[in-house]
């Protein structure tokens, strides 16, 4: 595991595990002393991925402290929440897609770099039934002939 991505505010609370130089992690009990060890486990996990996605833009000090504070602050403040991955069902995702497409379609157009779209943190999309692919870039390219191949059973068809 490579070293973690320290925020700003929290540098100091990074350690190295079992002596090794390369493998380092960030010690969150330092950092309320007995307000973390009251935490509830859903909310130290909220904490610890605060302080490892700690940036000073998108994820302020103030939050990490605000959620340090759970008990006191929970009815009266947002704070934000970046999972380390997302998983997508067909029912949600495909609209998700279809609008990150779309999204990358108008930067283009207005002569922006397309690839700079993206989700805020990695995300898969299961997919079963619900989505139909009529023509594939790959079938097209793979073809001899250069014409256009319906996918059936998940093989390319001339």
């Amino acid at each position: 595991m490579d070293a973690p991505k320290a925020g700003y505010a929290f540098e100091y609370l990074i350690e190295t595990l079992n002596d090794s130089s390369h493998k380092k992690f960030f010690d969150i009990s330092k950092l309320g002393g007995t307000k973390y060890d009251v935490l509830p486990y859903s909310i130290r996990v909220l904490l610890e991925a605060a302080v490892r996605n700690c940036d000073g833009f998108l994820m302020k000090k103030e939050d990490v402290m605000n959620i340090l504070d759970w008990k006191t602050k929970q009815s009266n403040v947002e704070v934000p929440f970046f999972p380390a991955r997302v998983l997508l069902q067909d029912f949600t995702g495909i609209p998700a897609m279809v609008d990150f497409a779309a999204m990358r379609e108008a930067v283009k157009t207005l002569g922006g770099d397309p690839k700079k779209v993206h989700p805020a943190c990695p995300t898969d999309l299961t997919v079963d039934h619900s989505l139909q692919i009529d023509f594939s870039k790959w079938c097209v390219n793979t073809n001899i002939y250069r014409q256009p191949c319906k996918l059936t059973d998940w093989k390319c068809v001339v």
